[in-house]
């Protein structure tokens, strides 16, 4: 499964779900890295450091650090849903399928088809 960086804002219920669902997650929290404003490029370059995939809701900012830095080690995107089974789910069905994240930009969008 993926090795997975959720910044700061993501939902920690949707981390504890997909941790089930076998991903290994370190949250920004557990890194110790938590209330100190650090910027969404220092965020990205601690994740690559740790071979691992940004998880995160800042779509704007992470889509373009994304083309500024194509060498990452992945970055996925979500749109804020409040039933965290559904989040977690749509994440997992969106990365389970990908041979590696490395350098890609995965949007997860929500369906009647995610679950």
């Amino acid at each position: 499964m993926a090795q997975l960086y959720a910044d700061e804002q993501f939902p920690l219920p949707v981390v504890k779900i997909l941790r089930n669902l076998g991903h290994d997650i370190l949250t920004v929290q557990e890194a110790g890295k938590a209330d100190q404003k650090i910027p969404d490029r220092e965020v990205l370059q601690f994740a690559i450091n740790l071979n691992r995939a940004v998880l995160t809701m800042n779509r704007r900012d992470f889509i373009q650090l994304h083309h500024q830095y194509p060498e990452h080690t992945g970055i996925i995107i979500c749109r804020s849903n409040t039933n965290w089974e559904k989040l977690a789910q749509s994440i997992h069905n969106h990365i389970s399928g990908l041979e590696s994240l490395t350098g890609q930009l995965v949007r997860v969008k929500f369906s009647s088809t995610s679950l």
